[in-house]
């Protein structure tokens, strides 16, 4: 099955406000997510359908669906370690109650 890899504006965002040597970095760890390579994990409780991918101090959240007979891995949020569970359960808790 073929696999695309698309990535959000925040993420993008994300990596352009890093230093050089971590955006090389993260940036060839998005790609590789094509591969299934990385430290990936699949997140469980509020986050479950979602997964992770690690590189150093930053995570990547990102989804996984089939469409048109393609997998495309959606990245939909990055940040530090350190905030990114807790930033992204807010984001999708702000798109909850917009609807």
């Amino acid at each position: 099955m073929r696999t695309k890899v698309e990535v959000a504006p925040q993420v993008k965002e994300f990596v352009r406000s890093l230093a050089p040597a971590p955006r090389r970095a993260l940036t060839r760890a998005i790609k590789s997510l094509a591969q299934d390579a990385g430290d990936r994990k699949v997140l469980e409780g509020k986050l479950m359908g979602c997964h992770r991918l690690r590189v150093s101090s930053h995570r990547v959240i990102y989804r996984e669906q089939s469409v048109a007979g393609t997998r495309v891995i959606f990245c939909i949020f990055a940040e530090h370690r350190s905030v990114v569970y807790e930033l992204f359960q807010q984001m999708l808790l702000e798109e909850l109650s917009k609807q």
